[in-house]
């Protein structure tokens, strides 16, 4: 199992916390995801997370697909 926090917790909690989070959690979720698929041990896993960030950033942002995700990764000076 992961010690990344993101990984270990069950995939139902973290659904349920994505729909929790504010904008700015969220989009820093879904880098530190991006991130942690590039060194990932079970990449299907990382996978299947990443998509469930993306489907609420896409329930958020209803037609921009992950435009607004884009562009706070731009604004952030460190990514």
């Amino acid at each position: 199992m992961s010690t990344n926090p993101l990984m270990s917790e069950p995939v139902e909690d973290f659904a349920s916390r994505l729909e929790a989070m504010v904008d700015d959690e969220l989009f820093a979720t879904m880098s530190n995801l991006e991130k942690a698929s590039e060194a990932a041990d079970d990449a299907e896993e990382t996978l299947a997370r990443i998509a469930l960030t993306e489907t609420e950033i896409e329930r958020r942002y209803p037609g921009e697909l992950l435009a607004p995700y884009r562009n706070w990764k731009q604004r952030q000076p460190l990514l």
